[in-house]
């Protein structure tokens, strides 16, 4: 078995709750941060993490 890391937040740095192999590889992964509660579309190949997709802003409720 191959070395295993976490997938970081993109927006605050934390952990996640996936684990990549060097051998993995996402594609439109929907990642989701349970600390900052911010979720994007990532892809990750050999480690790399490209951000595809950030949320859009949300509109203000008055």
């Amino acid at each position: 078995m191959g070395e295993i890391d976490w997938i970081l937040c993109p927006f605050c740095g934390s952990k996640t709750r996936t684990k990549v192999r060097k051998d993995t590889v996402l594609i439109n992964f929907p990642l989701f941060c349970p600390k900052c509660k911010q979720e994007s579309l990532i892809e990750a190949k050999e480690y790399q993490i490209f951000v595809i997709k950030e949320p859009d802003a949300q509109t203000q409720s008055r």
